[in-house]
């Protein structure tokens, strides 16, 4: 029986992983750049394998500079949930290919260098990722806030593994500078599943963000707002998620509530963050909750239907903010709030948003 090495099985489990996503029925337009990523990392994990499975040395020309090109794919990915780029593509496309060429260079003139870029490259794209995500998830203004959560986490952790992915590289440069190696291998396995982890961790951003690029948002005032200002944003947003129902839109997004609430994104955050402690996230989901928990006492529509209808769009982001806002599942609360029932906890959360309003 042929010996098929684990990075062949890791590999086969990106490639699978991609078609997953990449084929995921959406309106709008997928995240290419961690669409990339998941691409590149399979074929990664192929080169991993030749070399270290079968003892193909030649790929060691190839596989270091598929290395330095994932964490700036990882980086673009964020940045387009983060903010719309001013830069035009060419620029975009020279700024993150600028790693590659490092590396190419360094492949033809000095090899010995190639493990020390390598680690540089990932701690410098670790430390960049963690600057974009410095205001939590309210920095990802194009990423649907029903999972904009856990999103900003799940990037956040790619980013630590970024750091984790360069230690590795440490160790082997370390090992073969040594002159014995004999761990080498070891080495580089654990290093392709911490890869595995960056992948995984990226395409599960990228299937909750399939979100188009919106028009620019209301011009940053170049001072702090006061709290007359903050004051009048809540009451703005307030009135588009209580009159205007806006929280049912599956695809909203920071950059869209501050475009039709005429208002700053960074405002509005700072407003809803101070008088809720709570960041936009957060805020629009618990209007979303409120209603969810008024139709579940109110009406037979199943749980699904209601998901969809507050704005939802998967029942894992659903169920989550279900429990952080009610301590129970949403069945555990139809089955305790029957039409009879003492006053719902619906009213009381409404009672809770409603008091964010300033008078």
């Amino acid at each position: 029986m042929p010996f098929v090495p684990l990075p062949f099985v890791v590999a086969l489990s990106l490639f699978i992983l991609l078609w997953v996503v990449a084929s995921r029925q959406d309106e709008a337009a997928p995240n290419l750049p961690f669409l990339a990523l998941i691409l590149v990392a399979a074929l990664q994990s192929v080169l991993t394998g030749l070399r270290w499975g079968y003892g193909i040395s030649e790929v060691g020309y190839i596989a270091p500079v598929s290395a330095a090109i994932m964490p700036s794919l990882l980086y673009a990915g964020v940045s387009s949930l983060v903010r719309t780029s001013d830069r035009r593509w060419p620029a975009l496309l020279g700024l993150h290919a600028t790693p590659a060429v490092i590396i190419i260079m360094l492949i033809i003139f000095w090899r010995e260098a190639i493990d020390v870029a390598l680690t540089s490259i990932d701690f410098t794209y670790a430390a960049a990722i963690l600057w974009l995500l410095r205001s939590g998830a309210d920095g990802l203004r194009l990423a649907p806030f029903d999972g904009a959560v856990p999103v900003s986490r799940a990037i956040l952790f790619a980013a630590a593994t970024l750091c984790l992915s360069g230690a590795v590289d440490m160790l082997v440069s370390f090992d073969l500078a040594s002159g014995h190696g004999a761990r080498a291998a070891t080495v580089i396995g654990i290093g392709n599943l911490f890869m595995l982890v960056i992948v995984g961790v990226a395409a599960a951003a990228a299937s909750q963000s399939h979100v188009p690029l919106n028009a620019a948002e209301p011009v940053e005032s170049p001072s702090p707002p006061d709290a007359g200002e903050n004051a009048d944003a809540i009451a703005r947003v307030n009135e588009l998620m209580q009159e205007k129902k806006l929280y049912r839109d599956a695809n909203l997004n920071l950059n869209r509530l501050a475009r039709r609430a005429g208002i700053p994104a960074r405002q509005i955050s700072m407003a809803i963050n101070r008088a809720t402690a709570r960041n936009v996230s957060q805020y629009v989901n618990g209007h979303r909750i409120t209603e969810a928990c008024r139709l579940l006492s109110e009406t037979d529509q199943s749980v699904t239907e209601i998901m969809f209808a507050v704005g939802f769009q998967t029942k894992s982001n659903f169920n989550r903010e279900f429990r952080r806002v009610t301590d129970m599942t949403p069945l555990a609360w139809r089955d305790r709030n029957a039409p009879d029932a003492a006053p719902s906890l619906a009213n009381r959360r409404a009672a809770e948003i409603g008091s964010a309003v300033p008078h």
